[in-house]
């Protein structure tokens, strides 16, 4: 059972967050509006695409950080309650400092669950949402660099069949110089090559065009050679090239297969996705850690008073931040493991939280 005193604590923990939102994301708004005007202006942007991309805006950025105004919001309530002496006369009473974060414990989880059923399921929404509107209208060529490039395409389809296109164009769904291969036992049993290939929606077929299948064989090879053929492949052109923000974009069941699938493709992106889904339960981990720091940080009064604390969250709220988005890079860029390089950062500041809440409960 919840006494009063948690009930006043956690009322506050929660009123001071859902604040903190209400004031950040409209300035994040604005700021976002005085920088993109013009390119709205200019690519005559409708009104209702607008609206909407502000609505996937508000959670995407709400998303990204999420940590900061969490830690923000902590150090400032408990900042509040030091200054007026409340926590002295809560901890004289004989209540533990141990006793004393519970209500706080107890927030962290109602927006550990809120944050994580967010990355599930709504996040992925507003962020195919934002991503798409940057890329439509406020990108040079934005079209062309969703897909990153898309030249020289090589990809392994499954353990036997290699996929091969010099050229692929996403908007007319036509790919040049293509080229599959199938192996069986580390031999080539067979090869299909064309000049272009294009994808029919009708029918879900692929024409190819100066269609040529070498089939390899004991004795002797087949070669079949025609000018025109359709054809039904398992794979789909869109796959050679997905957004370069696609997993931003998948619900949780949703990525774990496309991981899946790209892992056995051999995909050169695949720690950037790995990233992405790894973040999904880092980030609501963060509250809790978090939530110790502000707290140890704050729960005594300082000569500085809230400023001083204000400062030192901040600071240390930034810090998080930046190497949580240092290490996703590194991680995206080269070989580091993008499961040590997400949770480097509530591994270091989980031990500053326990350092720091020994010293707050001396």
């Amino acid at each position: 059972m919840l006494t009063i005193l948690d009930k006043y604590i956690l009322k506050r923990y929660l009123a001071t967050f859902a604040a903190m939102l209400l004031m950040f994301i409209p300035i994040g708004i604005i700021i976002d509006v005085s920088e993109k005007i013009n390119f709205m202006i200019e690519n005559k942007v409708p009104f209702l695409a607008i609206v909407i991309y502000y609505y996937h805006f508000t959670i995407y950025f709400a998303n990204a950080l999420f940590p900061i105004f969490l830690f923000l919001s902590i150090i400032w309530f408990t900042s509040k309650l030091a200054n007026n002496t409340e926590i002295i006369a809560i901890l004289s009473s004989g209540i533990s400092f141990s006793r004393f974060l519970r209500p706080y414990f107890i927030g962290a989880t109602i927006i550990s669950i809120f944050v994580l059923l967010m990355g599930f399921y709504v996040v992925p929404v507003s962020s195919e949402g934002f991503n798409n509107f940057r890329y439509t209208y406020l990108r040079r060529d934005g079209k062309e660099r969703m897909r990153g490039d898309n030249t020289d395409v090589y990809r392994q389809l499954n353990d036997k069949e290699f996929l091969y296109v010099s050229n692929f164009n996403p908007t007319s769904k036509m790919a040049f110089n293509f080229a599959l291969e199938k192996f069986e036992k580390e031999k080539m049993v067979s090869k299909i090559t064309a000049s272009r290939i294009k994808y029919n929606e009708k029918d879900s077929t692929y024409t190819l065009y100066d269609y040529t299948k070498r089939t390899v064989g004991k004795l002797g090879d087949k070669i079949e050679v025609l000018p025109e053929k359709n054809v039904k492949f398992k794979f789909e052109l869109e796959d050679l090239t997905p957004v370069v923000y696609i997993a931003e974009t998948l619900r949780l069941d949703k990525l774990i297969d496309f991981i899946d699938k790209e892992r056995k493709r051999g995909s050169s992106n695949i720690n950037v996705y790995l990233v992405v889904f790894y973040k999904k339960f880092s980030i609501p981990v963060s509250a809790f850690i978090l939530t110790i720091i502000a707290v140890a940080v704050s729960s005594m009064k300082r000569r500085g008073g809230m400023g001083m604390n204000l400062t030192i969250g901040i600071a240390v709220a930034f810090g998080f931040v930046f190497f949580d988005k240092i290490f996703g890079v590194l991680a995206e860029k080269s070989t580091f493991s993008p499961l040590v390089a997400v949770w480097f950062s509530n591994f270091v500041f989980g031990i500053l939280a326990v350092y720091l809440l020994r010293n707050a409960k001396r």
